[in-house]
């Protein structure tokens, strides 16, 4: 690497180092757990290390980048501390590679220093314990049998009543009666398993995470009136239900992403479309025409 671009690099990861400095800091006096407000502490504590080791080697003055703060803490605000988390771990990586593509530039300290990065990805997977993260199997199950029982219903239901009032009212009816099932049978199912759950809010987790998606896949029905419009929106919906949550799960655990958002889609789709043509021919044969 020429001196021009090793300079580059290293004021870029200057400001890198102060940002992730503010981040645990500020991680830190929002955590309850003594153990997780140390261990974030030290790691601000380190990043500042880093970023005053830069600074020496620089001799450049810059600033926190505001947006990449502003975005974690938005992140962590929104899906926890679990999930932040592990983006920043996965940026931790990516520091990784950046310092030894300037160790023959700044050979001096930059070996601890990624020592100090090597260290961060063990300690940020064995320091949290969320909540959340307890329940995920709950909204994985509530989450994949709205998409299941919703996309395959709203097909049949367009194709059969043809009417964007009717197939909204069958929906909520659908959706608002899947969601209470789901919760009964997730609450019974948590009762009977000796796994450190609370039945109830197992129960909660699956029936909103159901209901939730019901009003986002049955939303079009309440803009549109092309009723063939609204279907093809139920799909979108479907797709960026599947697309954001497989995101979510695959980051915050360590799972591959390609293979579950293919697998959640295909079988939300295949169901679908098996509705929608076991609903052609019973219009057909039925001779409905609502």
């Amino acid at each position: 690497m020429d001196n021009q671009n090793a300079h580059a690099y290293a004021v870029a990861s200057q400001s890198n180092e102060l940002t992730d400095h503010f981040i645990y800091l500020w991680l830190a006096k929002q955590e309850k757990d003594g153990h997780n407000r140390e261990v974030l502490n030290r790691m601000a504590q380190e990043e500042y290390t880093h970023f005053r080791f830069w600074a020496q080697q620089t001799k450049a003055s810059v600033t926190a980048d505001r947006i990449k703060l502003l975005a974690y803490l938005f992140v962590i605000r929104v899906f926890g501390l679990t999930f932040g988390l592990k983006l920043m771990e996965r940026g931790e990586k990516k520091t990784q590679e950046i310092y030894m593509s300037l160790v023959d530039s700044v050979p001096i300290g930059l070996q601890t220093m990624i020592n100090d990065e090597e260290r961060h990805e063990h300690e940020l997977i064995s320091m949290v314990n969320e909540e959340k993260l307890k329940y995920v199997s709950a909204v994985v199950l509530g989450l994949n049998d709205a998409l299941v029982e919703l996309t395959g219903a709203l097909s049949g239901f367009t194709l059969a009543l043809a009417s964007t009032k009717l197939v909204l009212a069958a929906g909520l009816v659908t959706g608002i009666a899947g969601s209470l099932s789901m919760a009964a049978a997730q609450y019974m199912s948590a009762r009977s398993d000796q796994a450190e759950k609370n039945p109830a809010k197992s129960a909660v987790y699956t029936g909103l995470a159901f209901l939730a998606t019901m009003i986002f896949l049955i939303f079009p029905y309440t803009v549109f009136g092309n009723i063939f419009v609204c279907l093809g929106m139920v799909v979108l919906n479907a797709v960026i239900v599947v697309l954001v949550f497989t995101f979510y799960i695959s980051v915050a655990k360590d799972l591959p992403f390609k293979k579950r958002f293919l697998e959640m889609a295909f079988i939300s789709f295949g169901v679908a479309l098996v509705t929608f043509s076991i609903s052609a021919l019973v219009r057909r044969f039925l001779h409905i025409d609502v």
